[in-house]
């Protein structure tokens, strides 16, 4: 279950990185690049950071086989997302649910601390989609007043909570996801925002 996530994950935050890259109209290197860089930029930050090296994708060719079916999913149904923000947001939402828990887990491993542990999965979370949107010359919705990485630090608090109830781990891991996803869906929608401060 645990593999299987992170390869929805991969694959989300590939589309997502490929939709971008479309919307700004780069050509087709350009959106496979965004497209990679938004699928293995967390993890690649986080891997550093913990010292996995080399860092997961370069030992498991399953990582890139998934992105490129992401990227190539993305070109060939790209006129079935008639409504391109809505794809976008759905891949990315998915994207952060499922590697907010990578990211958990992957701490977990290392014997880290639980605070450790849920800053590595909101950085792998949500550095991929920094990356991608820099290149983008887009704001990160990470800095903008969208709730984004406050949800990740929100089901790493859940994660841990659960966690104490001796849950079976798959049961875990699809709970957590899902409440993460849940609850971006529900803060787009009822226009839930962080407070933005004042230049004046």
């Amino acid at each position: 279950m645990f593999h299987l996530l992170d390869l929805i994950g991969t694959m989300a935050f590939a589309m997502s990185g490929a939709l971008t890259a479309m919307h700004k109209k780069l050509d087709p290197f350009g959106v496979f690049i965004i497209a990679f860089v938004t699928a293995v930029g967390g993890g690649t930050l986080r891997d550093v950071l913990i010292g996995r090296t080399p860092v997961g994708w370069m030992l498991n060719l399953q990582y890139v086989y998934v992105i490129i079916l992401g990227f190539g999913f993305a070109i060939l149904f790209r006129k079935k997302f008639d409504r391109l923000r809505t794809s976008l947001f759905l891949f990315d939402t998915i994207g952060l649910g499922v590697f907010t828990l990578i990211g958990l887990e992957k701490g977990l491993e290392k014997g880290l601390h639980p605070v450790i542990c849920i800053a590595l999965g909101t950085m792998t979370a949500c550095f991929g989609g920094v990356t991608r949107d820099i290149l983008c010359t887009e704001i990160p919705t990470i800095f903008r007043r969208e709730i984004y990485a406050t949800i990740c630090i929100f089901g790493g608090i859940v994660f841990f909570a659960l966690k104490k109830l001796n849950l079976d781990n798959d049961i875990l891991y699809l709970t957590t996801s899902v409440i993460i996803i849940t609850v971006r869906l529900l803060a787009v929608k009822f226009k839930w925002y962080l407070p933005a401060f004042d230049h004046k």
